[in-house]
């Protein structure tokens, strides 16, 4: 699963790579990309790409079952079709890209238990849930250079005080959607305690934001603890079969 699922994401970076070439070329923290930079003709990265995607299809369907294939799969259209489209007329593309985004560890559910019940659609969940909040944070520190690209970030579009809001709201979201998997029975105490100790911390980071002068310097804490979460969140939750 694991080997699998690496080369479907990574063929879909490849093949998103391609389609952003000309918005990569524009924002600072793309533009030395190997297809930008030309370091990589166009053509050897579309068959790097297919091959990337065709290899991890054949790896998960013959050692793991089609629930876990089709996911991926999926996954893989809804970034390299879906994403690519949306993220440039609306500033709804974060949430589309959430959707692949939040797909990997649904796929590690179905490999293990070929079921699509409860558990699969709450890791699914928080990670739409925590991926928004990581990805404003992003869009607000980066807005100049999304601008410069012409893409319609929420904090371009709706300004800067409705991303403050939907990074509190889905903050709150994620900490039901985390603490949920614990009170269904998916994880112990353990995990219950540090993914809500965690959640309400980042909570607060968050409100915090509505008071702060430097919202550039208060996005880039916001990023850093979303990945701090991120991590506590995968490590306990792989504790989980050790731990209460």
């Amino acid at each position: 699963m694991l080997v699998g699922l690496s080369l479907v994401i990574a063929s879909g970076c490849v093949f998103n790579n391609y389609i952003d070439m000309d918005i990569d070329a524009k924002m600072s923290r793309t533009k030395k990309r190997p297809l930008v930079a030309g370091t990589i003709s166009v053509r050897n990265a579309l068959i790097y790409a297919v091959t990337l995607g065709l290899a991890g299809g054949f790896i998960l369907g013959a050692f793991t079952n089609m629930r876990a294939l089709l996911s991926a799969m999926f996954g893989l259209f809804a970034y390299t079709v879906l994403y690519s489209f949306w993220k440039r007329r609306s500033s709804f593309g974060t949430v589309v890209g959430s959707i692949s985004g939040a797909v990997p560890p649904v796929v590690g559910y179905l490999a293990v238990t070929d079921k699509f019940d409860g558990g699969a659609w709450l890791l699914f969940l928080i990670l739409v849930c925590w991926q928004m909040p990581h990805f404003y944070a992003i869009a607000i520190y980066r807005a100049k250079e999304y601008k410069a690209a012409g893409i319609p970030v929420l904090p371009l579009k709706k300004g800067l005080l409705n991303a403050k809001v939907q990074i509190f709201g889905y903050i709150v979201a994620f900490t039901f959607a985390a603490s949920a998997l614990a009170a269904f029975g998916y994880g112990g105490y353990v995990y219950f305690v540090v993914v809500l100790v965690l959640s309400l911390y980042w909570l607060w980071l968050a409100a915090k934001g509505f008071k702060v002068k430097d919202s550039d310097r208060w996005a880039r804490k916001m990023f850093g603890a979303s990945l701090i979460i991120i991590t506590a969140f995968s490590v306990v939750i792989s504790l989980n079969s050790w731990v209460p």
